[in-house]
């Protein structure tokens, strides 16, 4: 019987199923590589029949973008919760930082396959995903554009540099950071303080 709210038991059930193949999916191109992953391997390590996953994916290239995107669509809305809540513009800045170290921190064995894997994959699937994530990301750094330009309205941050150009400028030394600390995390720790990261816009090397 359908609940007036929520789903049924059986597309609950179904969510559940198909979230369990892309997790058993991830595990074994992280650990072994998307080319060298069978569509077996993966049901054998779901605990399911070979055509349960092929009644969720077509095929493994249709299983590995579905596996992309989800996790991208998730660090979006993360990202864009942090920038879209209370506070002024520093305030978003700071939440957009502390968000991102979350988001990438939380996600690291999807990351790591993510950059080590996409320039194996075939043209046609890694033509269709740069565009569908280019696209979001696009409009990220639009709306981080967009809590600069409120800034400078309000008058405060000086009108130094065009706000997207700002955007892109923080999101790399976000990026930055973040890798430096996927490499060497005792060595390089990501920040706590998220003015650590956001003073090198802020404030600058220029002194008085």
């Amino acid at each position: 019987m359908r609940q007036k709210k929520g789903l049924t038991r059986k597309e609950r059930e179904r969510i559940a199923r198909r979230g369990e193949i892309l997790v058993a999916a991830l595990d074994l191109f992280s650990e072994k590589g998307y080319h060298n992953v069978s569509m077996h391997e993966i049901a054998q390590k779901a605990e399911f029949a070979i055509g349960t996953l092929y009644k969720f994916f077509e095929n493994k290239e249709t299983l590995y973008k579905s596996l992309v995107l989800e996790q991208v669509e998730k660090f979006h809305n993360a990202l864009v919760q942090a920038i879209e809540g209370p506070g002024d513009e520093i305030e978003k800045l700071r939440n957009y930082v502390k968000a991102k170290s979350e988001v990438f921190t939380a996600n690291v064995k999807m990351i790591r396959f993510y950059f080590s894997e996409t320039r194996g994959a075939s043209f046609n699937i890694k033509a269709g995903l740069d565009s569908e994530i280019r696209e979001q990301y696009v409009n990220f750094l639009s709306m981080l554009a967009s809590v600069f330009a409120s800034g400078m309205k309000r008058k405060r941050f000086k009108k130094i540099s065009d706000p997207y150009h700002l955007a892109v400028a923080l999101d790399s030394i976000t990026n930055a950071f973040l890798f430096l600390w996927l490499e060497a995390p005792d060595r390089h720790p990501y920040p706590e303080d998220p003015d650590v990261i956001l003073n090198i816009l802020l404030k600058g090397l220029a002194g008085p």
